[in-house]
């Protein structure tokens, strides 16, 4: 599993990218997991299906003790996102999960006997981690009906969940590069599992007032720079829902 810096200001504050395990089963969709600490707190964001946790375990020991991770984030319900709560549940020490008020009941099949669930309303929320302001972002049908994301104003990065997804191999490049070419690689994807026009456009109009340098996906590459708004521009006039339109 490769573990990637994508932000650091100086010893306190620092955005890690954990994914691309070579080693998950090939019939296993590959996801993006996000680690941000903050003066020796850290938050996982959608830390992933059972099937990673040993590789996750294993490359969060070299980064941090333990006992610094103090909270979870899920998305959604999604099992690629959140089936290790389980596993997580018993070496995390009185961990918070934060995940929309919707999904607590589906969540908690995957297990949770110290974790405390902590809902986030519709309206979205935030989470003070030591001076450090996440914000919970709505993205409700994108493709969840109950879904979040995070944005972090001092790394001016966004989490944007399944939005900006693109199903690759796990030798992929990590940044979008080329965006002509990488259309083809999330267009159905978005096409099928975004579901509202109504509901995207709701988050293009929230998301367009934030000043984001990264948009980071739970699958596929990363979008930074100028390739944010060029992203932004495309999923605002991409038809969405299509199955319903499919005869």
């Amino acid at each position: 599993m490769k573990i990637v810096d994508l932000f650091q200001r100086q010893q306190h504050h620092r955005w890690i990218m954990l994914g691309r395990d070579a080693c998950k089963p090939d019939n296993i969709i590959d996801t993006n997991q996000y680690l941000i600490c903050h003066h020796g707190q850290a938050i996982l964001l959608d830390p992933g299906g059972i099937e990673l946790f040993a590789p996750m375990l294993e490359a969060l020991v070299k980064i941090m003790p333990l006992e610094d991770i103090h909270y979870l984030f899920a998305s959604h319900q999604d099992p690629d996102i959140i089936s290790s709560l389980g596993l997580w549940d018993q070496v995390l020490e009185d961990a918070k999960l934060y995940s929309p008020w919707l999904w607590e009941g589906f969540i908690r099949h995957f297990g949770m006997e110290r974790t405390e669930f902590v809902p986030i309303a519709d309206t979205g929320g935030e989470l003070d981690l030591l001076g450090l302001k996440l914000q919970f972002i709505p993205a409700h049908y994108l493709h969840s009906s109950g879904n979040m994301n995070v944005y972090d104003p001092v790394a001016k990065i966004l989490f944007s969940g399944d939005i900006g997804a693109a199903l690759e191999p796990v030798d992929s490049p990590l940044f979008v590069e080329d965006f002509d070419s990488h259309i083809s690689k999330m267009q159905y994807f978005h096409q099928r599992w975004m579901s509202s026009e109504t509901a995207k456009m709701d988050w293009i109009k929230r998301v367009r007032q934030l000043d984001i340098e990264m948009l980071c996906p739970q699958h596929g590459r990363i979008f930074r720079g100028a390739y944010v708004q060029r992203f932004l521009d495309w999923f605002e006039a991409l038809p969405v829902g299509i199955a319903i339109t499919v005869k």
